[in-house]
């Protein structure tokens, strides 16, 4: 197992669990990343949000379920170290990771070794999982391109601050989740929310687009994951674009002027389990240390914030999956190599780990001499190998980008259109009914995949 980030560990976990034993490879602290900061496995280097957790309304909340039925560590550690959120699953970054290597370390099948695998692994490694995620290591990613002839594996992504509570002016902001939905944490008021009126907003859009920002110029040809933009390119396509997307003020009512309508609004999301830390809830940037201190004072209530670290910019690599991977995500050009996490072409925390999940009971089960299939396509966790190694195929051109899971991905269900009384029902009524019944059939077919062949059954 080369990579110990979600998809790693989780995929080392499934292979010992399993009963096989698995070697884990992770280079920290040997070698240093641009946006690691510590040594713990499954370190969560961007936002601290699992995003949705509800099944029945979102498919990132369907694929938590499924992975829960499956036995995930990532999902485990994160229920255990959630934070208030609202609607989502957020975590105390440092208690998850420090419980994911805990149990790792502990887990008497799993070897971990603290060392880089330069290039591609050893020839008589015959079982090798890899998941070195967005940051793979120049060395493995330019021999991967060797040896598949692509041409480019790489994108750009981005990090948001986080800022000392403490410096927070609740006097301005105040408490409250986006029309007062309780998270599974059962709190109401999970965000704090900085209100802006219409002029603060347009020098707000002003000050990002003349800000400094980090370029790259070696990097100039790598296009950004749209799921994922730095806040000032959001700007540059248009000065409402924020108002709309992470700024929005919808569903949400100042505490201290009741009666004013805020034109925007920032929010910011519990960070750590202490409360001490909350994230800038979509404020990835590229802009330069010096500017997002000085731009971020000017939000009402963050005048005098300190920040306990500042947004970044960082590349991601990731396969054509489509035309690199077979349906178990091994590299056609070289079987012995599965690939899981991010580098599949998935975005996200949960997508990666579930992968990740995947790609280790797929390994296990081919050293135990099992036959498995990848989980139905009706499922959150077989709609997503359906993405990695079938989709996009456009024209008879493979046209592959990173996405997270979403309700496209899963074949369509038909629901009623009326109730039992003969109602016709609404366009948002029809749209919850759907999900709820996509759920329903996914969690449905799981349960049979897992009870008999050709799954591998949870122990």
């Amino acid at each position: 197992m080369i990579g110990g980030g979600l998809a790693g560990s989780e995929a080392a976990w499934q292979i010992a669990e399993a009963g096989v034993p698995v070697v884990l490879h992770e280079m920290r602290p040997v070698r240093r990343t641009d946006a690691h900061q510590t040594d713990g496995l499954a370190e969560l280097v961007c936002s601290n949000s699992f995003r949705a957790d509800d099944w029945t309304g979102n498919a990132v909340g369907l694929l938590h379920a499924e992975m829960r039925r499956l036995g995930s560590i990532i999902m485990s550690a994160g229920d255990a170290h959630q934070v208030p959120a609202g609607g989502a699953l957020a975590v105390d970054r440092d208690g998850f990771s420090q419980a994911v290597t805990a149990r790792l370390e502990a887990h008497p099948n799993v070897t971990i070794a603290r060392e880089e695998i330069a290039g591609l692994p050893p020839a008589d490694w015959d079982s090798v999982v890899v998941a070195t995620g967005p940051l793979t290591s120049p060395a493995l990613a330019d021999a991967v391109l060797e040896l598949t002839g692509e041409g480019q594996l790489s994108f750009f992504d981005a990090i948001a601050p986080i800022v000392n509570f403490e410096t927070i002016d609740m006097d301005v902001a105040w408490r409250q989740s986006r029309y007062d939905k309780e998270g599974p944490g059962g709190d109401k008021a999970a965000y704090i929310n900085c209100p802006m009126d219409k002029a603060q907003y347009e020098a707000f859009i002003d000050a990002l687009l003349a800000g400094p920002k980090s370029e790259f110029k070696d990097w100039e040809n790598v296009p950004y994951f749209d799921g994922c933009l730095p806040i000032e390119v959001m700007a540059e396509r248009g000065r409402e674009t924020l108002r709309h997307g992470p700024m929005k003020p919808v569903g949400l009512t100042n505490a201290h002027k009741p009666e004013e309508k805020a034109y925007a609004v920032v929010q910011l999301r519990q960070d750590n389990a202490l409360g001490t830390l909350w994230n800038m809830v979509g404020f990835q940037t590229k802009l330069k240390h010096g500017a997002q201190t000085e731009i971020f004072r000017t939000i009402p209530g963050l005048e005098k914030a300190v920040f306990a670290r500042l947004g970044g910019l960082h590349r991601n690599t990731f396969l054509n999956s489509p035309r690199l991977l077979d349906g178990q995500l091994r590299l056609k050009a070289m079987p012995r190599l599965r690939f899981a996490g991010q580098v599949t072409g998935v975005e996200g925390y949960v997508e990666s780990a579930a992968v990740g999940l995947l790609a280790g009971r797929f390994a296990a089960a081919e050293r135990l001499g099992r036959p498995i299939e990848a989980p139905p396509a009706t499922t959150a966790l077989g709609a997503l190998i359906g993405h990695i190694t079938g989709g996009h195929l456009e024209g008879g051109n493979v046209r592959f980008q990173p996405k997270n899971i979403n309700y496209c991905l899963l074949p369509p269900l038909e629901v009623a259109k009326r109730d039992a009384e003969g109602r016709r029902l609404g366009a948002k009524e029809k749209g919850r009914n759907k999900k709820r019944a996509v759920g329903e059939r996914a969690l449905a077919d799981l349960d049979a995949w897992l009870a008999g062949p050709p799954a591998l059954a949870a122990e």
